[in-house]
């Protein structure tokens, strides 16, 4: 945290991947302390029997930057400001966008900003399914829209050939359809086609869904946004309703 003279200040909260049980009480107490609350209007509906009394800033999909200056503008006026991010804030969240901004004006380089961590999406979903992450992992995330698909698919690659577990996010929208398809070929050609794999939608929201499955039958699945995949490695194995990878501690 870096502290100024300015009363205002930013709270970058992750709020974990969905149902309020699953915040850290650290996350809830700056809810309460603050003044000001801004995030993707999803995430905000999640949270809201935590805000009452609180002035709200609820933006739409893609609109990132907009959240992050107008919460800056709010801070500069002297309001304590939490911006809220699923997950945990900096995992593909609102952390790095915020503070970019903040360091290129002058006139926010200075405002006090602290970052709260969260539960990733990725860890709520490797505890419903049991211990996929015993070992060496690789997280990786599909979306093309900010990164080349060919740097994504050399990461897939590296993953793929190092017998990494990998968790896939963003693996499929309406508009990106060909992603995951292509991610599974490639895994194909690293992997034995019976690799254990799981799909977790809705973590730790109304619905959630846990399907198990295998690499080869991954895409007979249905798959989307609100979808998180698993693919496990030579020593992940299914052992009843578990996802399990071995580390070594029984021969």
């Amino acid at each position: 945290m870096r502290v100024n003279s300015s009363t205002g200040m930013i709270f970058i909260v992750g709020i974990g991947p969905g149902h309020i049980d699953e915040m850290t009480i650290r996350a809830r107490d700056v809810l309460h302390r603050c003044d000001t609350i801004a995030g993707y209007k999803t995430y905000i509906d999640l949270i809201l029997p935590l805000l009452a009394g609180k002035d709200i800033i609820a933006t739409g999909m893609n609109r990132e930057e907009e959240r992050c200056r107008r919460a800056l503008a709010e801070a500069s006026r002297g309001k304590k400001v939490a911006l809220v991010s699923g997950g945990d804030a900096g995992v593909y969240g609102m952390a790095g966008l915020l503070l970019e901004l903040a360091q290129r004006d002058p006139l926010t380089r200075d405002i006090a900003i602290e970052v709260i961590p969260g539960v990733p999406a990725f860890v709520a979903a490797a505890a419903v399914l049991g211990a996929p992450l015993m070992h060496d992992f690789a997280v990786i995330s599909l979306s093309d829209l900010l990164t080349p698909w060919e740097k994504i698919e050399q990461r897939l690659r590296a993953a793929a050939s190092a017998d990494f577990v990998t968790c896939l996010y963003n693996p499929k929208s309406r508009t990106r359809t060909a992603q995951i398809g292509k991610a599974v070929d490639l895994f194909l050609h690293y992997r034995d086609a019976a690799t254990p794999c799981a799909i977790v939608r809705n973590i730790s929201r109304p619905g959630q869904e846990v399907i198990r499955t295998s690499l080869q039958d991954l895409l007979d699945n249905e798959i989307d946004m609100l979808s998180l995949i698993i693919i496990g490695n030579g020593d992940t194995s299914f052992q009843d309703n578990w996802m399990i990878t071995a580390r070594g501690y029984v021969l």
